[in-house]
C-alpha cells in the first residue's frame, strides 16, 4: 500500500509542476486583459485541531496579516485520527494546501516525491536567530519545515519525597537512575508485597499510537547510549549497533523495578494511577509549560515532584515533537506562504495564541509565560531533546522495532537476536524504496 502511495505522489508531484506551469500562464494572461492587479490571494492551509476552535483562534490572529497582505487565509481543520489519510487522497486527488502541518514521521513520503518545499535559500541567518527552533526543522539535506508546536517533550519526573526517604538526589546518570530505581523497589507496609516501584512504566499502547512506549521509554536512551534509528544516509537502520543494543539492554534491566503487569498497564495509566499516586520515584509523560498548575488539580496526591529533562549516559536526549508548518511546492505564491508561516510562529501571533494555548516560546522576542518551574526545558535544557531523524518508511520501521522491543521486554526473544531480526526486516523495506526512488 505504502509503494503504491508513493508512486502516486511521485506521478501527482509531476502534474503538479505542469499545473503550476498552466498557473502561470494563466496569470500572465489574466495581466494582458485588464484584470484587477488588486484582487485579494487565497493562501489554503492543512492543520489538525491544535486548541478546542483552532480555526476562529487562528481567524482571529490573522485579520491584520490577511488586510495587511490582501490575502484570505482558508484553513482547512483535519481530526488527528483521519489526518493522515486526509493528506493521502488529497494528493492521490491532485489536491494540496498551499501550507500543510506536518509531523517528522510524514514528511520523508513527501520530501521524497518532491511536495514539500526546500527553504533553506528562503530563509536567513536573522531567521535561525529569532526562530528559536528553526533548526528543528532541517532534515533529509534541506529545512523543510518551520517548528510550530514544540518545547513539550516527555521528560522524567521525580518523587521527592520518595528520593528524600531514600537519601538520593535527583538521577544525572544512568548508574544514578538504576540504583535509585532499585532502593525505591519496596514492600513498604510489610505484607510481603511489593507496593512501591522503582520506574512506572507501562508497555500496552493503551488508547494511544504503539508508538508511544517509544516516545516515553526508548528514543531517550538510545540518544542517550549515542545511537539513532537511521544510519546518517539513511540507506540503513542503526537502531541494532552497539549504543542500540546496550540502551534496550539498559531497558531490560529495569524491569525488576516496574509494576509487574508492565506488559498490560498503558503508558498513560503507569503515569496516572501509579506514579501520580506517589507509588513510584520516576514515570515519565510529556511535559507541558502548565504542569505546575495542572499536576495541582490533576494528581492531588502528587505532593512534592520535580523533573529531569533527560539523563545522560555517552550524551543527553529526550524525545520532543518539533511539528512544522511547510511550504507545499504546489504553491503559486511560496514566498507569500513563508511569510504567513514566519508570521504564525512569530511573536506578534503567538504571544496572543498562547494565551489560549499554552505552550513555549518560538522565537527570542516572546516572552515565556508559562509555569516557571517547567520553563528550563526551553531555556537551559533545550538542547537536551529534539525530535525524531526523518527518514523513509518512518512509521513502519517504528512499528517494527517497538514489536521487536514487546517481544524483548515479554522475555520471548534476546535483545541482540530481536534487534537483529527487526533491522533485516527494516533494511529490506529500505532496500525496496530506494530501489523504487531513486
Amino acid at each position: 500500500m505504502k509503494k503504491k502511495l508513493l508512486s502516486v505522489l511521485l506521478c501527482v508531484s509531476m502534474i503538479s509542476a505542469l499545473a503550476a506551469g498552466c498557473g502561470s500562464k494563466e496569470s500572465t494572461s489574466s495581466e494582458e486583459n485588464g484584470s484587477d492587479s488588486s484582487e485579494a490571494t487565497t493562501l489554503t492551509m492543512w492543520l489538525p485541531p491544535l486548541d478546542e476552535d483552532t480555526e476562529t483562534n487562528f481567524k482571529n490572529l490573522l485579520s491584520g496579516w490577511e488586510e495587511e497582505n490582501n490575502c484570505t487565509v482558508e484553513m482547512e481543520i483535519i481530526p488527528w485520527q483521519s489526518y493522515e489519510e486526509r493528506w493521502a487522497t488529497g494528493v492521490a486527488g491532485g489536491e494540496t494546501p498551499d501550507i500543510g502541518y506536518m509531523y517528522v514521521e510524514m514528511y520523508p513520503t513527501y520530501i521524497s516525491s518532491g511536495l514539500v518545499m526546500d527553504l533553506t535559500d528562503m530563509v536567513t541567518d536573522e531567521d535561525y536567530e529569532e526562530y528559536l527552533f528553526l533548526d528543528r526543522g532541517e532534515m533529509m539535506g534541506g529545512l523543510y519545515g518551520v517548528p510550530i508546536v514544540t518545547g513539550v517533550p516527555f521528560v522524567l519526573y521525580y518523587n521527592q519525597d520518595i528520593l528524600d526517604s531514600l537519601n538520593e538526589e535527583a538521577p544525572e546518570t544512568w548508574e544514578d537512575f538504576a540504583r535509585i530505581c532499585e532502593e525505591a523497589t519496596q514492600d513498604t507496609d510489610g505484607d510481603g508485597v511489593i507496593d512501591q516501584y522503582g520506574y512506572a512504566v507501562g508497555l500496552n499502547s493503551g488508547d494511544m499510537s504503539n508508538l508511544y512506549v517509544l516516545n516515553s521509554y526508548i528514543y531517550s536512551l538510545l540518544w542517550q547510549a549515542g545511537g539513532d534509528i537511521y544510519t546518517d544516509d539513511l540507506k540503513e537502520v542503526a537502531f541494532n549497533n552497539e549504543a542500540g543494543v546496550e540502551a534496550i539492554e539498559f531497558f531490560k534491566s529495569l524491569k525488576p523495578y516496574m509494576p509487574e503487569n508492565v506488559m498490560s498497564l498503558s503508558g498513560t495509566d503507569a503515569f496516572s494511577t501509579i506514579f501520580a499516586e506517589g507509588k513510584a520515584a520516576f514515570g515519565v509523560t510529556r511535559s507541558s509549560s502548565a504542569d505546575e498548575t495542572t499536576f495541582a488539580s490533576d494528581y492531588p496526591n502528587l505532593k512534592n515532584w520535580d523533573y529531569v529533562t533527560s539523563l545522560k549516559n555517552v550524551d543527553y536526549g529526550t524525545f520532543g515533537a518539533a511539528d512544522c508548518l511547510s511550504v507545499m511546492t504546489t504553491s503559486e505564491n511560496p514566498e507569500l506562504a513563508l511569510d504567513l508561516i514566519k508570521y504564525i510562529t512569530g511573536s506578534e501571533f503567538m504571544t496572543e495564541y498562547h494565551k489560549v494555548a499554552p505552550g513555549a516560546p518560538l522565537t527570542a522576542t516572546e516572552e515565556y509565560t508559562g509555569d516557571p518551574k517547567m520553563e528550563r526545558i526551553v531555556s537551559e535544557d533545550r538542547d537536551k531533546w529534539r525530535p525524531l531523524q526523518a527518514g523513509p518508511c518512518g512509521s513502519e520501521i517504528l512499528e517494527n522495532y517497538a514489536a521487536h522491543i514487546q517481544s524483548i521486554m515479554e522475555g520471548n526473544m534476546d535483545v541482540k537476536e530481536a534487534l537483529d531480526e527487526s533491522a533485516e526486516y527494516c533494511n529490506e523495506v529500505l532496500n525496496e524504496y530506494y530501489a523504487e526512488n531513486e
